[in-house]
């Protein structure tokens, strides 16, 4: 380059010198900055070799120190890896398989909606083809029962044809007819008929019988052969009367006194039972229990005690006042004539025996010994009755027909108690104001006859005594003394002969016809019945005046072979006593034989099935074809090897029944059973699906609902689900799961009657078996039967709930299968679970120990439920009432109220919450009872139920939010926070003032009076910052005890008493003192009433009734009346009475322990008669809202 550069020029190499020296002076200068920063950087790692050598020091040390801990533990890190490792594999093993089980689930899953889908459209075709049969079977019911119609208008007429013809021919008899000497026997029973037809029919009908009975005695031209022509051409017709007339003394009777008797069929079935059958099938359940036909019950104060007197209000004529009785004592001489010559135990009546030669020489007829005496049929009444009157029996009882002494009747138009003087003598209770004043006129009588009833009062404090036309309250000194004159009057109402099957506990009769009565060779034509254990006989089916009444109980019952005996014999004995008659004999202990006379063998195996089991007797040869198995079974105590299990009548079978399992006392019944056995068979063979439940909820409520309104198929219902649910034959299977779950919905309602029993619980125990479905329900039946046992029957059928829990889960696996939510006043609630026999009393103590509260009458505390039509109301449950039961009748009352169709979600819903409130129990009030009750006492004031000013309530709102919520979050000063703080603090104080503030207040609040008001509410609740619940509940109900009427439920009334008619509305306070009246605008006191000082209180009419005693001479008594709802009528009666048999049942507690009576004493201050109630020294509230 520089021979090619060298041409250009010379070269100034002094220039270059230069240049080159400056650069080198540059070079040095950065040269030795470089040398110092490099110093710089050098020192520094050395300083950080030096750290990290110390930090590496520090850490070899560490190092070495966990060394050795990991040697001294012992501790192979290389096992341990090893251990997870293999745990992992293990778990991702695992893993892979579930997802192959998952996978193949949700196939199957699909497979089974596939499955489900083409069932749901095979149900809907078969639903539809049983609507068609059903829509054809009762157009053809209905054409059959026009057709019945006509044909039984055409009989009736026929039967008129032949009665008129009857008439005429004993017409033309009569006149060749003359009088026989009747035997002794005849006497008897002719005037024993005609003193009952003295009573029921007019003289002319009494003479009518005498005269054909005379006629047709001596007539032999009048031939039996002939009474059987004309009978049998009457039965030809008249369907209802099957072998009625076949006895000559029966066609003795006029047509006038037979009539009633061609109305009623013999056999057991009447047309009313199927009647009645079929409307209750069509028109379903009617519930009045809880949320129907509310009445108003009447309550008085008996010592201390609130005793219920009348379960319908008062009416003005309902109370049996003097000045009525007075009035109608002149009418009683003019009348007195009449009544003793009618009245069975008149003193004319009762002073004469019953004997042949007295009764024949007497122009008015004699007391029967049948309608006498109820123990036997064979006594006689003694000749004079003492003041304390007895009729001897065979067997030697004596009951008392006469009885005077005190007794306290309420009368007059204030409803008070008077003592009177009452003597009950001649079928009539007379009352004096005194003894002494009985040779004078009474000041009342009352006339007991049939249509008397005898009511008991609750606890037995008080009788009520029901006539034709009033209604009388009756109470005594006593309740022994009150038993006593009960005893009488049931006895003077027997003899009177009022209807027994009143007094029998049993109820309704099992079996009832018209039968002929044998006895001591003398026949009777009479209508009987089986009530209990005892069978009754009358003169007709109307007839309330039983002739008298067999014990069956360990009698001997069988039927009389008259296979040897000949028509000949019959047609001598002149009774027209036919062959064809099946008999059955009774042998009762210590007393003769009686033969009732059946005339058809179906009647027969009836009568002789009922007799046998009320007997008490294990005949095997009587009742069905499955009762004489039973009996069997019964004899060999359920051997498990016999024979008899096997036998068809006892297991499984596809095909219906032709014949009910059991015996029924009617026609009507036996088809009854025979369509039950058709609906079981629909319930077990559908199969249960989700989307057709209510299949078999409907088959299950009908089916189960028919049984509890006709008892009677009770034991059919079970023996058909016994047999239904036994091993097939001869496959030697289980029945279909669904007959044991519907045999799990029976023994939660009821339990059938001995054997049947028996044979359930073997049957029970026989299939029990945890390890199988049949055998779990099998155990938990034998439990819902030990249940059922314990707590007694249902009244309502099962719920939709109850059968769903039982059709779609096994209940073996839980102790208590169903549960329901019950709700507080704070918002929250509590699932509570029970069974089908659980009653309110067993619900509450489970949901007390849940929820760590007290027992109610400690608490006072109660459940309720709503209304099911919706309104704004509540219904507190008793405790023995069924769970079951109240969900049940609130489902069918919900149903009954809403038209159109009901929605299957709604359900009842439960509200436990304060009742009674009681100051000496806040001692031991639990912190879940405060929070209640706080919140309950918050519902009053948003309510204005409460009275405090502004300023309180702001505070009390202030408590509650920071009970709910917390502490108060104030708004953050930066922009971005404070935005959002703001809005959450707005919303905070929004909800407070509208859950917590009164609603007043509230709504007359402008938004400029909203906005300060929040303002102030943010400050006192910041005011409240850190304090905690419980501190906060504490002091609001520290503020609130200071009201004296806090804890009392308050009703808005319109008194229409005088005393009050100043004010228009009121609120009446029930506490725990008594009763208060209270100013309708500023709530003051008025005037107070301790409950010591209540006589009488309830309904009278539609409004609410107080007697009051003030002690007074001029004005012992005053009757205030208050215009109110009649739900609130009910609710304020019954939470009076609530709190004076507590008050009642504290000091009879108090008595059994001195000091604690003696401490109660000391601190209670004595009470007044009137007045205001005694109130503690800090009484009166706060004026301004000083709270901490």
């Amino acid at each position: 380059m520089a021979e090619i550069s060298e041409p250009e020029g010379p070269v100034d190499w002094k220039e270059r010198c230069v240049l080159l020296e400056s650069q080198l002076m540059k070079f040095r200068v950065q040269a030795s900055k470089i040398r110092e920063l490099l110093a710089e950087k050098m020192q520094q790692l050395e300083r950080q070799v030096i750290d990290a050598e110390r930090q590496a020091e520090k850490a070899f040390q560490q190092v070495q120190v966990m060394e050795e801990k990991l040697k001294a533990a012992n501790i192979q890190t290389s096992e341990s890896e090893t251990r997870l490792y293999k745990k992992y594999q293990d778990l991702e093993s695992v893993m892979q398989e579930k997802d192959g089980i998952i996978q193949n689930l949700e196939f199957r899953l699909e497979e089974q909606k596939q499955v489900r889908i083409q069932e749901a459209k095979i149900i809907e075709e078969k639903a539809a083809k049983i609507k068609e049969w059903v829509t054809v079977k009762l157009n053809e019911l209905e054409v059959e029962n026009q057709n019945l119609r006509f044909i039984n208008q055409a009989q009736t007429e026929e039967i008129r044809a032949i009665q008129s013809k009857l008439q005429e021919l004993q017409g033309k008899k009569v006149s060749c007819v003359s009088t026989p000497k009747l035997s002794e026997g005849q006497n008897l029973s002719s005037l024993t008929f005609g003193c009952f037809l003295s009573r029921a029919k007019s003289p002319s009908h009494v003479v009518r019988s005498e005269e054909i009975s005379k006629m047709a005695c001596k007539e032999p031209e009048f031939t039996e052969e002939k009474c059987i022509e004309e009978m049998e051409i009457a039965e030809k017709p008249a369907d209802n009367q099957v072998q009625e007339n076949r006895s000559q003394r029966k066609l003795h009777e006029t047509p006038c006194s037979s009539e009633p008797n061609r109305k009623t069929r013999a056999s057991f079935a009447t047309d009313g039972d199927s009647a009645t059958i079929l409307s209750y099938s069509a028109s379903g359940l009617y519930t009045s229990l809880l949320y129907k036909n509310m009445t108003i019950p009447v309550y008085t104060t008996l010592k201390g005690k609130a005793t219920q007197i009348s379960s319908s209000p008062f009416l003005d004529d309902s109370s049996g006042s003097e000045e009525e009785d007075s009035s109608r004592c002149s009418s009683r001489t003019s009348e007195s004539d009449t009544r003793n010559r009618s009245g069975p135990s008149s003193p004319r009546a009762m002073k004469r025996g019953v004997s042949v030669s007295s009764m024949a020489s007497e122009s008015d007829y004699a007391i029967p010994p049948d309608a006498y005496c109820i123990d036997s049929e064979c006594s006689q009444p003694e000749q004079k009755l003492p003041k304390t009157c007895s009729s001897s029996s065979e067997n030697g009882k004596n009951e008392l027909l006469e009885k005077s002494g005190y007794l306290l009747k309420m009368s007059g138009k204030v409803k008070t108690w008077k003592r009177r003087w009452f003597v009950l003598k001649g079928g009539e209770l007379l009352y004096y104001k005194s003894p002494s004043d009985v040779i004078r006129k009474p000041q009342g009588h009352i006339e007991l006859n049939a249509s008397c009833s005898i009511i008991r009062g609750n606890n037995k404090q008080t009788v009520q005594l029901t006539t034709e036309k009033h209604t009388y309250y009756l109470t005594a000194d006593s309740p022994n003394l009150l038993e006593e004159w009960i005893k009488v009057l049931q006895n003077v109402l027997r003899v009177q002969a009022a209807n027994p099957l009143c007094l029998q506990p049993e109820g309704k009769p099992t079996a009832k016809g018209l039968l002929t009565k044998v006895k001591h060779g003398y026949s009777k034509r009479v209508w009987c019945m089986i009530v209990g254990k005892t069978l009754y006989y009358f003169r007709s089916q109307e007839d309330k005046f039983p002739l008298g009444q067999i014990k069956l109980w360990e009698a001997k019952v069988e039927e009389v072979d008259r296979s040897c005996d000949s028509d000949e014999d019959y047609e001598a004995s002149g009774r027209c006593l036919l062959s064809t008659h099946y008999t059955i004999v009774i042998h009762p202990k210590d007393q003769g034989p009686t033969y009732l006379l059946i005339g058809s063998k179906h009647e027969k195996d009836t009568w002789l099935y009922h007799l046998t089991v009320a007997a008490g007797s294990n005949n095997v040869n009587v009742g069905s074809e499955f009762e004489q198995l039973v009996f069997k079974l019964l004899n060999i105590e359920g051997e498990p090897s016999s024979q008899i299990w096997r036998h068809p009548m006892l297991c499984h079978s596809k095909e219906g029944i032709l014949s009910p399992l059991t015996t029924l006392p009617s026609e009507a019944l036996q088809t009854e059973a025979i369509k039950l056995f058709k609906t079981c068979q629909l319930f077990i063979n559908a199969a249960v699906d989700s989307p057709a439940i209510d299949y078999h909820i409907s088959l299950a409520q009908s089916a189960l609902q028919v049984c509890l309104t006709h008892p009677e198929l009770q034991n059919e219902i079970f023996c058909q689900l016994i047999k239904q649910t036994r091993r097939r034959q001869p496959q030697n299977q289980q029945g279909p799961l669904q007959g044991w779950q519907l045999l799990a919905l029976c023994v939660g309602l009821f339990l059938p009657h001995h054997p049947f029993l028996w044979l359930l619980q073997l049957h029970l125990k026989r299939n029990a078996d945890s390890r199988t479905e049949f055998g779990k329900y099998a155990i938990y039946c034998q439990r819902c039967v030990e249940r059922t046992q314990q707590n007694g029957d249902r009244e309502a059928r099962p719920s939709r709930m109850e059968i769903l829990s039982t059709l779609l889960r096994n209940p073996y696996h839980h102790s208590l299968p169903f549960s329901i939510p019950v709700h507080f006043m704070n918002g929250i609630y509590q699932v509570v679970g029970f069974d089908a026999s659980t009653t309110v009393e067993e619900f509450l103590n489970t949901l007390n120990q849940d929820t760590g509260m007290r027992k109610p009458a400690q608490s006072g505390f109660a459940l309720f439920t709503d209304d099911p039509s919706g309104r704004d109301l509540e219904h507190c449950l008793q405790g023995n009432i069924k769970i079951c039961d109240i969900i049940s009748k609130w489902e069918q009352a919900s149903k009954e109220q809403q038209s159109g169709k009901c929605e299957g979600t709604r359900t009842v819903r439960l509200t436990y919450k304060n009742r009674l409130y009681f100051s000496v129990q806040t001692r031991g009030e639990t912190d879940r009872e405060k929070l209640l009750l706080l919140y309950q006492t918050n519902d009053q004031i948003i309510n204005g139920l409460f009275p405090l000013n502004k300023d309180l309530a702001l505070e009390m709102a202030a408590l509650l939010a920071q009970v709910e919520i917390g502490d108060f979050e104030r708004p953050f000063s930066t922009p971005a926070g404070h935005v959002t703080n703001q809005c959450k603090a707005s919303q905070n104080l929004k909800q407070v003032i509208e859950k917590f503030y009164p609603k007043r207040y509230r709504d007359s609040c402008s938004e400029e009076q909203l906005r300060q008001l929040y303002q102030r509410l943010s400050t006192r609740w910041m005011a409240l910052r850190g304090h905690n619940a419980a501190d906060c509940v504490r002091i609001y109900l520290t503020v609130a005890r200071k009201w004296p009427f806090f804890g009392a439920k308050l009703f808005f009334a319109k008194p229409i008493a005088p005393s009050l008619s100043g004010n228009i509305f009121v609120w009446l306070a029930i506490h725990e003192n008594g009763l208060s009246i209270l100013e309708y605008t500023s709530m003051r006191l008025m005037v107070s009433y301790v409950y010591k000082s209540l006589m009488t209180f309830g309904g009278c009419q539609d409004d609410f009734m107080v007697v009051i005693n003030t002690h007074s001479k001029d004005r012992p008594t005053e009757k205030l009346l208050f215009a109110m709802a009649k739900p609130k009528i009910l609710e304020i009666t019954l939470l009076i009475a609530s709190y004076i048999n507590n008050s009642y049942q504290q000091k009879a507690f108090h008595h059994l322990s001195a000091p604690a009576l003696l401490s109660a004493r000391t601190q209670e201050p004595p009470a007044r008669a009137m007045g205001s109630q005694p109130l503690p020294s800090n009484s009166r509230p706060s004026k301004g809202p000083t709270l901490l």
